[in-house]
Parts: structure tokens; C-alpha cells; sequence
């Protein structure tokens, strides 16, 4: 497509989010007492911002030109944020993870597919360069360990590879005789029938003859390309003419966006070192004679020169906000008394701690005030960067004449304001040095005073250095080739979420009317992976501020997918894999000291090389009720008890997630197992849909069939195989599938195609999932 096609996506989904903030506005701030009404509320905003999530996502992903790029980027984040808000507001109203609308979807025409949650491409395009350099380490480390063994190249004997050449070259020299020999015989043949046409005369019948041969053969040759493209195509093999001409359209694009970053780039640094040149000094001198003035205000007012703000607190931008010295000097104070009161308040904690079990019952009255007054959104993080991001397109390129630009250059002057501000932040950062000695001089030569900051600045320096010395100083490529070494530290499986094959499911707001709790569906898992997982590793943004959790337990029978999922989460957001199963760390580090120094040596890379997934399969057996003898010397219990710890390091800006996997979570205690995993997420088996889907594309049979190399024939009945499979997992198909289709049965498949009978007998050797099992799940 042109990019005038992913201009006019980009300036509908903004026409599309303008109208859902003003119907936000609308509905969201009056309290609603309608359960109902509140859900389909929720649940229509959800949708709508699902489908203007797919078109900045795509118009981000195609579009050239980078400061299009950047704006799209602020909105396209806001929106992100805003619907795990919304999701969060679905599952407290219904108390349930899995939401069933369908009858929404109905009454606005769409289909399942339309509010799949697609996974933005910039997660993995923004660091691919550095994914693949630590992909190359990564291999390096485990090749030198032996954890990854190369295919060995097998040695061929002297004798050996004589006799293969003079095979070779005997076989090329029969053949260049033979071709010599049968040109002989060509010439031969063509003098002889010269001979009888010169005795004969011509004949208008072999003339038409040979026409009639040629042109056939030329109709049929063409005939035969295109059924062979057509066949390459139903195989999947090759790529329809109408998605080949968009695959170069979008190699030149990407060619062209490359060339253009670069371009840009470079006019970034030029631009900004004439601004530093040419407006650098009027900054400098502008901000001292600010701060200065600030100083003198203060005096007169307060009687003395105001502390200097910190750094921390934004240095001389505090001071130089819109403010009023009489305010600044406000805050100041109010910081100070805020202060006191925290150590008044921690001592209070110490002296009685049973005072704060009587005030904890007071929050259950508000609720109930809260259920009388009706439902409320909650106050949201993202409305003011969705605003801010429309207002920048507003502002700049909503009426922009671009019939012009067909290179899709960079804006100089966009680049100006945007570097200004870096330019002034630096040359801030120096002034603070300048103006902080300047105050210290006019406090001596004023009032005859020494700040004590230097004193506080110089214990707090000791304590720091103090505690830094207990630290082992070690650099990070050291831990991490250790963690790679100890096997701790694993390679992730490619393996992308939309492998996790699966269909939706059409009657859960049925069920749920005539009171049945349905099954979620596998569609309902890959969505659910996607928000709580996927969206808030792969965007710092969204884990900022969304409301995101910090572990997440899938929990199902064996074979659903469990572990191909965390290795998905891996694969789409580019993060690292640390394996903390019980059975992988057991012996490596023994005591309860060197489990803690491993621990935090997870932490540190895992916080460095963000975004992290922090694995723990068979995540019952470190919260298990009793220890089981063949693993006392182990004792996996210890690192159920210091992961609340580890949990409670990690901040917002810390891109890292514990998933942990289990096939028996009821032989788990359940009060710490439910402290720590945040969200609990029921994989279930396969349904009908799933499994035969006529009318569907991502069915189970057909899917892992092809993806073996198998052919679907008439002979296959997929229906029947779909309904003698019913209670068995993905991972019972796929090694079916696998028993069946070896090397030798795959070259007869062209003379024998494959026949249903041949999977029942692989199927019928393994045991399904029983109903007792599922219903424990339950």
C-alpha cells in the first residue's frame, strides 16, 4: 500500500480515539448503580480502543517518516495502558478473568478475530541489533560449556574421496559423450530430411503441423506455471501474487526508513550542536539571572536564602517553575513537616502495633458507602498522554500539506524545539554546579552562615560506600555468563503467540445467562497472555503506569502448552529466560545463603538486560504442604519463602515477570502460592472448535499435520480425528502426529496418503485427561 493509506489509518484511528475520550467524559464520570449497563460499557470501550490499537499499530509499523513515527508512538502507548485499565475494570466487576461478549460483538457487526490483541512489531524492530549480539554470546557461552553441542562434521577417508571423484568424473564424462554423440546423430537426421524435402517439395499440412505443436506447447507450458504457483501457495510454500507486491513494497520501505533514521540522525547532532553554539550562552546567562532574582525574592521575603534544591527534586526547575517565591519556600517547608511526620508515624508503629488492627476494619464502611453510591471509573494514567499525543497531531499534522513530500524527510524545525530542550537541560545541569557556589558565597558574605549540606552530602557518601563494599563487585557479562554456565540463564524457544492455535468461544454469554460458568477457550489464553505478559514487558511506558502484575501462574493439565507460552512471551517482547524449576537449581547453589546470592544475581541481570521472564515450572513443589524425600537435600521450600522479597525489589521501571507453570496446583499451600502469583490463569483442552474448526483457520488437526509435513487428503477424515480426541491436550496430538509421520512415511505420501485410522492407533496408546482431573482444576 501508499503512504497515503497508512496516513489516512492514522488520521482515523485519531478521529476515532477523539470521539471515544469525549464519550469517555460523558459516561464515565456520573457513578452508575447497573451492573449490566456498567459492563457493556466497559466492554464496548474495550473493543473500540482494541481496533484503534490495530490501526496506529499497523500505521506505526509501515509509516517512513520518523516524527509521524514518534507521535503515533506516545498514542499508541496511551492506548495500550488505557485498555489493561479497562481490563482491570472488567475483572473486579465480574470477578473473573475471562469475559464473554459476544453478543457485543454481535450488535457492532464484528468478528472474534477483530479484538485478537495484536502484538506491536516495535517491541522486537527498536533492539533487534542488540537481541542478536546477545544471541551470539548467548550460543558462544553455551557452546564453550558443552551445554550446546554443534553437529559435528563427519571426517571422510583419503581412499573414500578418490573413489567419489573418479565417480564424478567418470559420470561427467559419459554424459559429455553422449551429448556429442546424440549432436552427431541430430545432424544426421536433419541431412536426411533436407535430402527428401528437396526431392519431395513442401507440404502445407506438416507446416501447420508444426505450428499447431508449438503454439500447444507454449499454451500448456504457461498452464503448467501457473497450477505449479498455485500448488506452491496451497501449501503453503510460497506467497500470493497480491502479498508478494506488498512484501517488496515493504523491504523498500523498510530500506527507505533505515536510510532515513540515519539521515536523520546525523541532522539531529549537526542541529544540535549549532543550538548550543549559537544559543547556548543567552540560556546560560538567562537561567542565572532567573535563579539569582529567585535568591534576592526570597531573602526579602522569608529573611534568608532558600536551600537549594536538590537534584533529585529537579535541581533549579523547581525553583524556576511558575511559582511565586512565597510558594516555593511553602513547599519547601511542607517537604520538611511531611518528613517529620514520616518518623512520627514509624515510631508510633514501633510503640503499638496493635492500634492498627482496630483502624484496619475502617475501609470495609467506604465500600459499602461506595456500593450505595454505584460504580465509578477509577482515575486513569494514560487519558493525559492519549490527549497530549492528539494534541501534538492536531497541532502539527492534521492539516499538513504533504502532496510534496514524497521522500518523506524529516522536519528541521520539529527537530529544533525538540533539541532545545535537551540543550537547555544540559547547560541547566551545569548552571546548578555554578548558582549552588554562588549561594554558599552570598550566605557567608550576607548572613555569615555555612550550609550543612556538604556535612549530610559527605555521610550519606560514606554510607553508601560502606554499603557498596559489601556488595561482591562483579560486572554484569560476569554474572551473566555464570548464569548461562550454571544452566539458570536458558535460550528461548521462537516460538510466536500466534502458534498457540485456538478458537473462541461462541457460547459463554449463553452459559453465563442460564447459569453456567463455560470453559474458556483457548482464544480467550492468548489474549490473556498477551494483556497481562506481552503489552506491559514489551513497552516501559505501559509498565510504568498501567496496572500490571508482577507473577503470573498458568496453571491446566499437562501437555496444554504451558511451557510454549512463557518461551511465546519470550520470543514477542525479546526478553531473557531464567530457569528457576526446583529440579534445575537442585545442588547448584545449597544453603539458604548461596540461594539468596543466586537470587540476587537473577535480580541484577534480569533488572539490567530488562525485559526478563523469571520461570518457575512445577511451581507447587517450592509451596508444597510437605517435602517429599528424594527432595529434602534440595529443599525447594526455601525459595518459596524469599520470593516475596524478590517480588518486592521489583519497582515499576523494572520490566520483569515471574511466570511460574503447574500441573497440580491443589498440592500447593495455598495461602503463600496465592500471595505471590498475582493472576491465575486456567489453561484448559483443546475444544471441538479448536480441534476440527471447519469454517476456521487455526485448527489443531490440520495445523500440526502440515507442520510436520503432511498432505490433507479426502482419505483424512480431521472431523472424525477431532471428535475420538475429545479430552486429550495439544501435546497428546502433536506426539500422535509425530509417531505417525516419520521419514519413511513421508516419502510415500505421494502413493499412499494419509489415513485417519493410522492416528487413532498413536492416539489410543496414551491417556487422556479424565473429567475427575479437569473438574479438580476447577
Amino acid at each position: 500500500f501508499s503512504i497515503s493509506t497508512y496516513n489516512k489509518m492514522w488520521t482515523d484511528a485519531q478521529k476515532d480515539l477523539d470521539i471515544q475520550l469525549q464519550r469517555e467524559r460523558e459516561e464515565f464520570l456520573q457513578p452508575e448503580k447497573d451492573r449490566v449497563k456498567v459492563f457493556k460499557t466497559l466492554a464496548t470501550s474495550y473493543i473500540k480502543y482494541m481496533q484503534i490499537f490495530r490501526n496506529l499499530e499497523t500505521a506505526h509499523d509501515q509509516l517512513v517518516h520518523q516524527q509521524k513515527r514518534a507521535v503515533i508512538r506516545q498514542v499508541l502507548d496511551g492506548v495500550i495502558g488505557r485498555i489493561l485499565e479497562m481490563k482491570k475494570e472488567m475483572v473486579e466487576l465480574e470477578n473473573s478473568e475471562f469475559h464473554y461478549i459476544d453478543n457485543i460483538l454481535e450488535d457492532l457487526k464484528l468478528l472474534p478475530e477483530d479484538i485478537e490483541v495484536p502484538i506491536p512489531r516495535y517491541f522486537i524492530k527498536e533492539k533487534l541489533e542488540v537481541l542478536q549480539q546477545r544471541e551470539k554470546i548467548l550460543d558462544q557461552i553455551l557452546l564453550n560449556t558443552g551445554l550446546q553441542i554443534q553437529k559435528p562434521l563427519k571426517a571422510m577417508p583419503f581412499e573414500e574421496a578418490i573413489k567419489v571423484i573418479q565417480v564424478a568424473e567418470r559420470a561427467r564424462q559419459g554424459r559429455c559423450r553422449a551429448a556429442f554423440m546424440k549432436q552427431i546423430y541430430l545432424e544426421e537426421k536433419r541431412e536426411r530430411q533436407t535430402k527428401l524435402q528437396v526431392q519431395m517439395g513442401p507440404n502445407p499440412d506438416d507446416a501447420a503441423t508444426c505450428i499447431q505443436k508449438v503454439w500447444r506447447g507454449y499454451i500448456q507450458h504457461k498452464k503448467t506455471v501457473k497450477m505449479r504457483e498455485e500448488e506452491m501457495v496451497f501449501l503453503g510454500m510460497s506467497l500470493p501474487p497480491h502479498l508478494k507486491a506488498t512484501s517488496v513494497s515493504q523491504m523498500h520501505a523498510g530500506q527507505v526508513n533505515a536510510l532515513q533514521g540515519e539521515v536523520q540522525e546525523r541532522h539531529e547532532e549537526n542541529i544540535k550542536d549549532k543550538l548550543r553554539d549559537m544559543e547556548g550562552l543567552n540560556i546560560k546567562e538567562t537561567l542565572q539571572d532567573q535563579i539569582g532574582q529567585c535568591f534576592i525574592e526570597c531573602r526579602h521575603i522569608i529573611g534568608k536564602f532558600p536551600d537549594y534544591p536538590p537534584e533529585e527534586a529537579g535541581g533549579s526547575m523547581a525553583i524556576l517553575s511558575e511559582k511565586t517565591p512565597e510558594q516555593v519556600a511553602a513547599e519547601l517547608a511542607a517537604k520538611e513537616a511531611m518528613a517529620l511526620q514520616k518518623k512520627a508515624q514509624k515510631e508510633k508503629k514501633e510503640k503499638g502495633g496493635g492500634k492498627e488492627k482496630t483502624k484496619g476494619k475502617k475501609p470495609q464502611k467506604t465500600g459499602k458507602k461506595e456500593e450505595d453510591e454505584g460504580w465509578k471509573m477509577a482515575p486513569s494514567n494514560f487519558l493525559s498522554i492519549m490527549e497530549e499525543g492528539t494534541s501534538r497531531y492536531k497541532a502539527i499534522w492534521q492539516n499538513r500539506d504533504e502532496g510534496w513530500d514524497f521522500l518523506q524527510d524529516h522536519d528541521p524545525e520539529l527537530i529544533k524545539e525538540e533539541k532545545r530542550e535537551e540543550v537547555e537541560e544540559e547547560i541547566r545541569v551545569q548552571v546548578d554546579e555554578l548558582m549552588q557556589q554562588k549561594l554558599e558565597n552570598l550566605r557567608l558574605a550576607v548572613d555569615g552562615e555555612k550550609s550543612d549540606k556538604q556535612k549530610k552530602g559527605r555521610k550519606s557518601e560514606k554510607v553508601r560506600a560502606a554499603s557498596l563494599m559489601s556488595l561482591v563487585r562483579r560486572t554484569i557479562d560476569s554474572l551473566y555468563r555464570e548464569l548461562v554456565e550454571e544452566g539458570l540463564l536458558i535460550k528461548a524457544k521462537t516460538v510466536n503467540l500466534s502458534d498457540y492455535v485456538g478458537e473462541y468461544s461462541y457460547l459463554g454469554t449463553a452459559l453465563r445467562q442460564a447459569d453456567i460458568e463455560p470453559v474458556p477457550s483457548l482464544a480467550d489464553v492468548r489474549q490473556l497472555i498477551a494483556l497481562y505478559a506481552i503489552l506491559p514487558l514489551g513497552s516501559q511506558t505501559v509498565h510504568e503506569k498501567a496496572p500490571v502484575a508482577k507473577a503470573l501462574l498458568l496453571a491446566g493439565p499437562a501437555g496444554v502448552g504451558k511451557k510454549m507460552l512463557v518461551h511465546a512471551i519470550c520470543t514477542e517482547t525479546g526478553a531473557n529466560l531464567f530457569n528457576l524449576s526446583a529440579s534445575n537449581i537442585a545442588g547448584k547453589y545449597p544453603g539458604k545463603n548461596s540461594l539468596q546470592m543466586m537470587l540476587h544475581m537473577v535480580l541484577k541481570v534480569a533488572k539490567q538486560l530488562q525485559p526478563s521472564v523469571v520461570w518457575i515450572g512445577d511451581t507447587e513443589k517450592i509451596f508444597s504442604k510437605a517435602v517429599l524425600k528424594a527432595e529434602e537435600e534440595m529443599n525447594p521450600k526455601q525459595l518459596g519463602k524469599m520470593l516475596p522479597k524478590f517480588l518486592k525489589a521489583l519497582k515499576p521501571q523494572d520490566r520483569v515477570l515471574l511466570v511460574g507453570t503447574t500441573n497440580r496446583p491443589f498440592d500447593a499451600n495455598l495461602k503463600p502460592f496465592c500471595k505471590v502469583y498475582q493472576k491465575i490463569i486456567l489453561i484448559p483442552r483443546p475444544d471441538y472448535a479448536s480441534r476440527f474448526g471447519k469454517y476456521f483457520n487455526q485448527v489443531l488437526w490440520k495445523h500440526i499435520i502440515l507442520q510436520n509435513g503432511g498432505a490433507i487428503t479426502n482419505l483424512l477424515n480431521v472431523s472424525c480425528l477431532a471428535k475420538v480426541s475429545d479430552g486429550f491436550t495439544q501435546g497428546h496430538i502433536v506426539r500422535a502426529v509425530q509417531a505417525v509421520l516419520t521419514e519413511l512415511r513421508l516419502l510415500q505420501m505421494t502413493r499412499k496418503p494419509l489415513r485417519t485410522a493410522e492416528f487413532m492407533t498413536s492416539l489410543a496408546r496414551q491417556d487422556p485427561v479424565y473429567k475427575e482431573e479437569e473438574e479438580t482444576f476447577k
